[in-house]
């Protein structure tokens, strides 16, 4: 299969600006394609695909018109197509507008335009940021490490297996009472961790993987291992 060229780009980005009406050159100063009709000029940067480049590339165009869309080859395959949509979303934050080109048949599809971006705030998301960080308690992950996440549920978990170490098999509102943690007995049914047994209706112990966790962890320093609690969103 033949390289993909940026000019393989330039004939159906110029047919399709010809076809809204604007008269369409290439290579005009550091522009790809420049079009214009009257007074409005739009710029096009062209590239084989989504780059830090094309993206620097563009942001300079502006500085010229507000009109700046960037164009690379559609994308191939379910993969292809994410990556493409959280680079549309990317651009869409920058006010570029993006097109993509069927090179078969030599389609162009706009995907954004360059309008003023502004991002809708998730309130769900937010509330669930903001419990977070209330209920967990001190600091017990370092910013930027990767692997498994201490969250609130985790130290949750934590105290209601020391409390079961430390006194048994117990209610679930027992547990709750005297480890301060509300939901103690929803986390002892869901079991994620695999630490809880019911043993009688509403009553739960402490299983052996349970047990082997509490071995592990330092009272001073925190738990040793800290798997991710499954399911959770830790964003």
């Amino acid at each position: 299969m033949a390289r993909l060229r940026e000019t393989d780009l330039y004939a159906p980005v110029k047919a399709y600006l010809e076809a809204a009406g604007y008269i369409v050159k290439a290579e005009i100063g550091a522009a790809d394609v420049m079009a214009v009709a009257g007074d409005e000029i739009v710029l096009v940067e062209l590239k084989a695909g989504f780059s830090l480049t094309l993206l620097q590339q563009a942001v300079q165009r502006q500085k010229i018109t507000d009109a700046v869309y960037v164009a690379v080859p559609r994308w191939r395959g379910s993969a292809g197509w994410r990556a493409f949509k959280g680079n549309v979303d990317l651009c869409k934050r920058l006010a570029l507008g993006v097109l993509s080109v069927r090179l078969e048949d030599g389609f162009v599809q706009v995907h954004a335009d360059p309008v003023p971006f502004r991002p809708r705030k998730s309130k769900p998301r937010r509330a669930r940021l903001l419990s977070e960080f209330a209920r967990r308690l001190g600091d017990p992950n370092t910013g930027g490490a990767r692997g498994p996440v201490v969250t609130a549920y985790r130290q949750d978990a934590e105290r209601i297996a020391a409390h079961l170490a430390a006194n048994g098999p117990a209610r679930g509102a027992t547990v709750a009472k005297a480890t301060g943690v509300a939901r103690a007995t929803r986390m002892m049914a869901d079991n994620h961790y695999g630490w809880f047994e019911r043993v009688a209706r509403g009553v739960y112990t402490l299983t052996e993987t349970g047990q082997s966790e509490l071995e592990s962890f330092d009272r001073d320093q925190g738990p040793q291992a800290n798997p991710a609690l499954p399911g959770t969103d830790q964003t």
